[in-house]
């Protein structure tokens, strides 16, 4: 439970503004807000998951497939230092940092083809795959999936956009 008053005390704002931040969350549907009861974090169910990374395999495959197209070295070197983040933050088990790193890597994935439509459309699915992951994923998980990023950029690198589109396959499933 998200009680309104002691969220509004630890940000120091009124529990107007904490309620239009609830509603937000709602929204995005990473709280749910039941009437006469308050506001909860948002618990997705296994169908839940299974459908947004359904949605996250067909379109990013699309995107590293698309990518491969285009990408530039210097672009590869970004994604290489932000591999190294991501190893650092798996390896002090942080894990909200690490499952903010393995998300974002698939935005800045996204940013890159330069459609801030699809940039925000995949930001969107990845904040309900966080909790997903934050609900589920295990530090070994957590590994494994960083070890894949390195695969899928590994190929992105190559410029092999079957193989960036397999591995993103996947890696997703």
């Amino acid at each position: 439970k998200l009680a309104e008053a002691q969220i509004g005390q630890l940000f120091d704002v009124s529990r107007t503004v904490v309620r239009q931040a609830l509603n937000q969350l709602s929204r995005d549907r990473l709280v749910t807000l039941e009437p006469a009861r308050g506001a909860f974090v948002a618990q997705p169910g296994v169908d839940e998951a299974r459908q947004v990374f359904e949605a996250r395999q067909l379109i990013e495959a699309a995107i590293v497939r698309e990518l491969c197209t285009r990408i530039t070295d210097a672009q590869v070197a970004e994604l290489r230092a932000h591999l190294a983040d991501e190893r650092a933050a798996v390896a002090r088990t942080d894990v909200t940092g690490r499952t903010r790193l393995l998300a974002d890597f698939h935005v800045v994935l996204a940013r890159m083809l330069g459609n801030e439509v699809l940039a925000q459309l995949l930001a969107d699915l990845l904040s309900r795959s966080s909790l997903i992951a934050l609900m589920y994923q295990s530090s070994h998980s957590a590994e494994h999936s960083q070890q894949e990023h390195v695969d899928i950029v590994d190929a992105l690198e190559r410029r092999d956009a079957r193989a960036a589109a397999r591995l993103m396959s996947r890696h997703l499933h």
